[in-house]
C-alpha cells in the first residue's frame, strides 16, 4: 500500500468516525432511555442506542465502497447478500431497542440473517483437521456457520453490559483483523474492519466510564453479526480454511465469558435468556473492581488476542487449533480470580 492509498483510508475513516460520533451527539441529545434496574449496572437514566452511529457509518461506507473500490468487494451476489442482512439486524435491533422484543424473536431475526448471508454464499464448506487434513463439510458447513453466526451475534450483545467494555475490544479486534487482511491480501475484510473500526471510533469516547451513552442493542448485535460474517469471510484467506479460527480466537474472552455463563445458568436449573447480572465481568465489578478496570483487562485480552492471531498465521496447519490454548489457560487464570473475589464478597451467582 502506497502513502497517498493509507492517508487516503485514514482520511476515509476519519470522515466516517465523524459521522458516527455527529449520529451519536443526535442520540443523546434525542434520546432512547435505559432506565436502571437491579440487574444492570448503571444507576441513572442513561441513553441507548448509541451503535446507530456504528450501522449508519458502516452503510456510508460500504456504498462508497462498492461504488469506487471493487478491488476490495467480494463477489456481487455475496457482497449484496452481506448488506442486506447487516441493515436487517440493525433494524430489527433498533426496533428491539425501543420496544424490548422477547427473546425468541430477536432470535428468529439473527438466524434470518444469518441465512440470507448462507444463501450468498458465506459459508464454511471444509475444515484442515489434525491428522485428517482436509475434510469437506457439506450440509454440516452450512449448520456450523447458521450456529457460529447466532452465536457470535449474541455473545457480543450479551457482553454489552459495562462502559466500554465491547466498544474498546471491538475497536482493537477490528484493527488487529484489519492488519492481518491488509498482509494477507483480503482486501474486503480489510475495508470492512475499517469501516466498523471507524464507526466504533466515532461511538467510543461517549461510552467510557462514566458513559453518556451505550451503543443498545442495535450496536452490540450488529456488530456480533458482522464480525461473525467477517470470520466466516476469513475462513477464505487460505486454502484449508483453517483462518475460519481467527475471529473466534479475537474474540475469546467475550465467548469464553457467554459460554461459561450459559451452561452454568443451565447447570443450576436457570432460564438462560432472562436477564441476570452473573456474566464474569459483571461478578468481577459487583465484587469491588471499578468498570473501568474490568473494561481495561478485557482491553487487555484482546490485545494479547491479536499478537496471538499474528503467531497463529505462521503455525504448521496441524498445529494451529492449538493456538486456542493460551487464551484459554488466560481466561481459566480469569476465572479463578473472579471466584475468589466474589467469594471474598459473598456474593451470590444465582439471578436476582
Amino acid at each position: 500500500m502506497t502513502l497517498l492509498a493509507f492517508l487516503e483510508h485514514f482520511a476515509f475513516a476519519g470522515g466516517l468516525a465523524l459521522l458516527s460520533a455527529l449520529l451519536v451527539r443526535l442520540m443523546i441529545a434525542y434520546p432512547v432511555l435505559d432506565h436502571p434496574d437491579h440487574r444492570k449496572a448503571h444507576s441513572r437514566p442513561t441513553p441507548k442506542g448509541g451503535g446507530v452511529g456504528i450501522v449508519c457509518a458502516f452503510i456510508v461506507g460500504m456504498v462508497v465502497l462498492y461504488q469506487v473500490a471493487q478491488f476490495a468487494r467480494m463477489a456481487e451476489h455475496r457482497f449484496i447478500g452481506v448488506i442486506l442482512a447487516a441493515v436487517a439486524i440493525g433494524v430489527v435491533a433498533f426496533l428491539d431497542d425501543l420496544r424490548d422484543f422477547r427473546f425468541v424473536v430477536k432470535l428468529g431475526a439473527q438466524a434470518l440473517a444469518a441465512l440470507v448471508a448462507i444463501g450468498s454464499g458465506l459459508v464454511v464448506d471444509r475444515l484442515a483437521l489434525p491428522w485428517l487434513g482436509v475434510v469437506g463439510l457439506g450440509v454440516i458447513g452450512s449448520l456450523l456457520t447458521l450456529f457460529w453466526i447466532v452465536a457470535c451475534t449474541n455473545a457480543v450483545n450479551f457482553m454489552d453490559g459495562l462502559d466500554g467494555l465491547v466498544g474498546g475490544t471491538l475497536l482493537i479486534v477490528c484493527a488487529g483483523l484489519g492488519a492481518i487482511a491488509w498482509q494477507e491480501g483480503g482486501w474486503f475484510i480489510y475495508a470492512a474492519c475499517l469501516i466498523l473500526g471507524a464507526g466504533i471510533a466515532g461511538f467510543l469516547p461517549f461510552n467510557l466510564n462514566p458513559a453518556r451513552i451505550f451503543m443498545g442493542d442495535v450496536g452490540s448485535q450488529f456488530l456480533g453479526f458482522m464480525l461473525a460474517v467477517l470470520g466466516v469471510a476469513a475462513a477464505r484467506l487460505d486454502a484449508a480454511q483453517l483462518s475460519f479460527l481467527l475471529v473466534p480466537l479475537l474474540l475469546f474472552a467475550l465467548l469464553f465469558d457467554t459460554g461459561f455463563t450459559l451452561l452454568r445458568r443451565a447447570a443450576m436449573g436457570e432460564r438462560v435468556s432472562a436477564p441476570h447480572r452473573t456474566h464474569l465481568y459483571q461478578m468481577a465489578q459487583r465484587s469491588g473492581l471499578s468498570a473501568r478496570r474490568v473494561a481495561a483487562i478485557h482491553w487487555g485480552f484482546s490485545l494479547f488476542h491479536v499478537a496471538l492471531a499474528f503467531a497463529f498465521l505462521r503455525l504448521e496447519p496441524a498445529l494451529k487449533p492449538l493456538v486456542i490454548l493460551p487464551p484459554l489457560g488466560v481466561q481459566l487464570l480469569w476465572l479463578a480470580y473472579v471466584l475468589r473475589r466474589t467469594r471474598s464478597a459473598g456474593l451470590s451467582w444465582k439471578a436476582a
